[in-house]
């Protein structure tokens, strides 16, 4: 469904990716795992359109959309979940999620996503009118997930999705994405918890300093003595 062939992205002088592949099955959680600088963000925002100077290829449903607009990215099914939530704090909820809509390929099928993800949180429904800076951050993340669903994405990427929760709603988090891949999404996660991570994922990549330097099943990652040792404290 996805594939990144050879990617390079510079901040000036600095390369922050270099020379990274990786592949998304239609389908499959795959998740991306590395420490805080190793290029985990630069990756999801290259992939979102958010990063056009770069080299290689990003080749969505055998399109190359590599420095693409993130508009034109977002309109062909590939939606993003940012790190931080991101919602618009001084819109109500409900305006949230209709900017969500506003994608050309979301229109049509507005009211039916709205039913969707308000039945998937129902807290959101019962604040429709709250400013979305006033909800608690794992409402806020819950408004972040509907908002993109509204879009009508093939694909989502999560990028640090329980990043500041407390242990339980971060947990919460996590299994709404498992539910969602259940539900035939496609998931592309970037997660602190390595170890759950690892557990949803089919297939996972471990970034270190802007390169791929491991790849596999999860299941395989979470035995392997590299990742215990450098991510698992083990």
């Amino acid at each position: 469904m996805l594939r990144v062939e050879n990617l390079d992205v510079f901040y000036g002088d600095v390369q922050a990716l270099d020379g990274v592949s990786l592949d998304v099955e239609e389908g499959a959680i795959v998740a991306i795992v590395g420490a805080n600088g190793a290029g985990k963000t630069t990756l999801i925002r290259a992939l979102a359109g958010m990063q056009r100077e770069l080299r290689g290829r990003i080749v969505f449903r055998g399109r190359d959309i590599a420095g693409w607009p993130s508009h034109r990215v977002c309109n062909l099914g590939l939606g993003q979940v940012a790190e931080g939530r991101q919602v618009f704090p001084t819109l109500t909820v409900a305006e949230n999620l209709d900017i969500g809509a506003m994608l050309p390929r979301a229109r049509a099928l507005s009211a039916r996503n709205r039913e969707r993800v308000l039945a998937m949180f129902p807290v959101l429904a019962e604040r429709s009118r709250q400013a979305a800076g006033t909800l608690s951050g794992g409402e806020q993340q819950m408004l972040a997930i509907a908002r993109c669903l509204m879009g009508a994405p093939e694909l989502i990427m999560f990028d640090e999705p329980s990043l500041g929760l407390a242990p339980k709603i971060a947990l919460g988090m996590l299994e709404t994405i498992r539910e969602l891949n259940g539900d035939g999404l496609t998931c592309l996660l970037v997660e602190q918890n390595v170890a759950l991570s690892l557990k949803l994922a089919s297939r996972a990549y471990v970034l270190e300093n802007g390169r791929v330097t491991l790849a596999g099943s999860g299941a395989e990652l979470l035995a392997d003595d590299r990742v215990r040792s450098a991510y698992l404290g083990l």
